[in-house]
């Protein structure tokens, strides 16, 4: 081939490498997704204090021999309707979005599966690219993994502490130093209260803001019938 014929076709063949490139990372969360149903995943926050040297501190802990006291209590403060949707919550996007001034202000909304499927595969932040390639990602997880697999890998891989401390394990043990399994309701939503900011809010130093949701949350925590449908299992929060 001449040497000018290759110069004309070598910016498309860049082109469709690059796209090549992009779309296989677009859709590499799709394959790795039902790898998930098992395991212990870690998250991409995870992943990138490794690269920084930074401390992680996650304990696997099973749904099983957590508190269930937590998970409702992070149901009733996350998520109310998890138990019921597929992935995206419409409604409280909707109103989350008409709360918000603009998309930079915007913090509800978004589903316990989303978050998951954030974490798992996408990066922090507000922008509308990773809210796109969020919430087709949510309706796959919720598809193909069951709600209870999605729950205990959100408990296992959220950030829960200011120094690195991920999952429900080391979030207990950093704020009231006992296990995940012995939480007691008021301590599961503290805890459950902290999952917006880790880093400024504290359950073993909770101030009046903390307080006051952890209340809100252990009362709606002790009204949810539906969790152990959810998960398959009936539990009251009281065990």
């Amino acid at each position: 081939m001449p040497s000018a014929e290759r110069a004309r076709t070598l910016p498309v063949r860049l082109v469709r490498w690059g796209l090549a490139i992009v779309i296989g990372l677009i859709l590499l969360p799709y394959l790795l997704t039902p790898l998930y149903l098992a395991g212990r995943p870690v998250s991409t926050p995870m992943l990138w204090r490794w690269l920084k040297g930074a401390r992680v501190e996650r304990v696997w802990v099973p749904l099983d021999q957590m508190a269930p006291a937590l998970p409702l209590a992070v149901i009733a403060a996350e998520d109310g309707q998890f138990c019921r949707h597929h992935g995206i919550d419409l409604g409280g996007m909707r109103e989350a979005i008409e709360e918000a001034d603009d998309f930079s202000k915007l913090r509800g909304g978004s589903t316990i599966t989303q978050q998951t499927a954030k974490n798992l595969f996408l990066w922090s932040g507000r922008s509308l690219v990773r809210k796109a390639l969020e919430l087709p990602l949510a309706l796959w997880v919720d598809l193909v993994m069951p709600k209870r697999r999605i729950m205990e890998i959100y408990l296992n891989i959220a950030l829960w502490g200011p120094n690195g401390e991920f999952g429900a394990e080391a979030g207990a043990r950093q704020a009231f130093g006992k296990s995940a399994r012995s939480l007691n309701p008021h301590e599961a939503a503290l805890l459950a209260s902290i999952l917006p900011n880790p880093a400024r809010r504290s359950a073993r130093q909770p101030d009046g803001v903390v307080r006051r949701l952890a209340g809100i949350y252990a009362a709606r925590a002790a009204r949810l019938q539906q969790f152990g449908d959810c998960v398959g299992r009936r539990s009251k929060i009281g065990e």
